[in-house]
């Protein structure tokens, strides 16, 4: 692929619009079109031979994905097969495993419905904490989510990556809300990365996909195999597209960064408001960890409205901003996470700050509130 092997650091804009290409060819394509094969022609070795064991269109985009991460990238089809995928791989019966008690609530569920027979010791722990040793005690494997979803709070992922493999476990990070361009938790000490690339990595509002990034080449292998084995491929249209939205990854995040600040401070000055919590808020509880470890602040913020009807209300004013679960895209939504399932009041508001003029949000979101 394009840029394998240079030396000289390139900055983030210019990593996702070469990120994956092949080496320039007169009369072909830039960003060469999807690989629908099933079947290949056979050939030498290493050659594609099937379609579920292989694609040029993954590679492409794990090759772009994997270099921002840091490590190897394998796609899957959505952000829980990516998931489940690594349980799965990592997990034997009767294992440990350690997972946020307040991140995304379907990984709770799965592994309590789903994994129930492998008879796991589940133990859930808050984002923030307390992390005491019991915690880490026989864990096979510790799952951050950080910053949280739908809470926002941020845990320390080089401490914990720290004294999980001092326990012996692996220690994996959603790495979602942050994206890649803001947070690099293998380079903090983590083994995997997880993400829904549903979000904001392709950010359009047009995909279902997810990817896992390891350090280890042997875990790399047995998630390929994994993958390969049990069918959750991603498909080569939705790979196709992802990598097409990767290139303006950079330019996007700035625009939702920005128009989240501005909404964040605005908002946190209204009657009726609270709880207004963006880890890029000075004042904000997760702010001077946010600082040390990521790279730039994600355009999610969330607050808390009286009740259910309020959020309604909130949204019949608006002009500019729709109900709508999922973030990260170019529209900027309004998602009432209780009603989900989630631990969190009925007004609780998470919202995803798009790409429109900042102006423009901050003055609908002020008169949508009244």
């Amino acid at each position: 692929m394009k840029g394998v092997g240079v030396q000289t650091p390139r900055g983030d804009g210019t990593r996702c619009v070469q990120g994956g290409h092949p080496e320039p060819e007169a009369g072909q394509p830039l960003l060469p079109g999807p690989v629908f094969a099933a079947p290949y022609h056979l050939g030498g070795e290493g050659t594609d031979v099937y379609g579920r064991a292989g694609n040029p269109t993954w590679r492409a985009l794990e090759s772009a994905v994997g270099d921002l991460d840091g490590g190897h990238c394998v796609v899957l089809p959505s952000g829980m097969a990516a998931i489940s995928t690594l349980l799965h791989t990592v997990l034997a019966p009767g294992d440990t495993v350690v997972l946020p008690s307040d991140g995304y609530y379907a990984v709770r569920e799965f592994v309590h419905d789903e994994l129930a027979d492998l008879r796991l010791d589940v133990r859930e722990v808050p984002t923030p904490g307390p992390w005491t040793d019991e915690t880490f005690r026989d864990a096979r494997l510790v799952l951050l989510e950080t910053p949280s979803n739908p809470g926002l709070d941020v845990c320390d992922i080089a401490a914990l990556a720290e004294r999980a493999h001092a326990a012996g476990a692996l220690l994996a990070v959603d790495n979602t809300t942050a994206t890649p361009l803001g947070q690099r938790p293998l380079e903090l000490g983590a083994d995997v990365v997880v993400a829904s690339d549903t979000k904001a990595l392709s950010g359009h509002s047009d995909v279902l996909l997810g990817h896992l990034s390891v350090r280890d080449s042997a875990l790399a292998e047995r998630l390929e195999r994994a993958r390969k084995l049990s069918g959750a491929i991603a498909g080569p249209f939705e790979t196709w597209l992802a990598h097409r939205s990767l290139g303006t990854l950079d330019l996007r995040l700035q625009r939702q960064a920005e128009n989240a600040a501005a909404l964040a401070k605005a908002v946190a000055k209204r009657p009726g408001v609270s709880e207004v919590r963006w880890p890029g808020l000075p004042a904000d509880p997760s702010h001077e960890l946010a600082a040390r470890q990521m790279r730039r602040w994600p355009g999610v913020f969330r607050f808390v409205l009286p009740d259910a009807a309020a959020v309604q209300r909130f949204l019949e004013r608006s002009e500019l901003l729709v109900a709508a679960t999922s973030f990260g895209g170019l529209h900027s939504t309004v998602d009432r996470r209780a009603q989900w399932g989630d631990a969190v009041p009925a007004g609780f508001v998470r919202f995803s700050a798009g790409c429109e003029d900042t102006a423009d949000l901050v003055e609908d979101v002020l008169q949508a509130l009244g």
